[in-house]
């Protein structure tokens, strides 16, 4: 009898045993090893008010396979993104992209606030590298009195959110952190994701032209008049020729 109970209890411990160390296999697999040697890069192309930045993501050999991966890409109020030509480029590349607010495509700058889009590509390839091209297009600014005929508009580099199915549970991924965003493009629930700590990188600056403030009372007053003259003289023709 005792000895059923000892076999029994061996067998059991070793079980135990085994499923601890497959426990620990699992954490130090979903460990930052794949989180490991990640870069963002961002680049502005072509002049004036519309432009287009492209967005570099390289990922370490080490990532998992599987992993998903998500931009969010905090925009200032000097810029702004057009939702329908977004809409027809993600149907044509291999990234959805979601926008957190309502965009009025009118409005200047001073008269509206920054926003928030999260970006979802897709891995190709053996080489996890991905690029982004996301059209941006300048917003009118206010008239400067200081002399100033360029204004510079700050586009910070986007945030690099990681995520797998077969790490549910994200722990112990310092220096890192873990953050809740939208799952997919759908925005239909949020999911854990990890933000990976990254360089500092300085922003990417967009010089826009802006009208000279001095001026507004000088081209009023001008249009005003020109406008009164041409009145004048067409309403002096028009009585001569007794035009009605």
């Amino acid at each position: 009898m005792y000895f059923v109970l000892f076999t029994v209890f061996a067998c059991l411990s070793t079980f135990h045993c085994f499923i601890q160390e497959d426990v620990k296999k699992s954490e130090s697999h979903c460990g930052l090893q794949w989180l490991e040697s990640s870069l963002v890069s961002v680049e502005l192309t072509k002049t004036g008010f519309h432009r287009e930045v492209v967005i570099t993501v390289e990922l370490g050999p080490a990532v998992l396979s599987g992993v998903r991966v998500a931009l969010v890409q905090r925009w200032p109020r000097g810029v702004y993104v057009d939702p329908y030509q977004l809409a027809s480029l993600s149907e044509q590349s291999n990234w959805q992209i979601l926008i957190d607010s309502a965009i009025d495509l009118e409005v200047p700058a001073h008269k509206t606030e920054g926003f928030v889009t999260y970006v979802y590509p897709a891995l190709d390839g053996p080489t996890p590298r991905l690029k982004v091209t996301i059209p941006i297009h300048g917003r009118y600014h206010e008239p400067s009195y200081d002399g100033e005929t360029f204004t510079s508009v700050e586009i910070q580099p986007p945030e690099l959110l990681l995520r797998t199915e077969t790490c549910p549970q994200l722990n112990d991924v310092e220096p890192h952190a873990v953050v809740d965003a939208p799952c997919t493009h759908d925005n239909s629930s949020t999911c854990p994701w990890v933000k990976l700590q990254q360089q500092e990188r300085g922003p990417a600056r967009v010089q826009l032209p802006v009208g000279d403030g001095s001026l507004v009372a000088p081209v009023c007053g001008g249009t005003l008049l020109v406008t009164m003259l041409c009145c004048a003289a067409l309403s002096r023709h028009m009585w001569e020729h007794r035009i009605m």
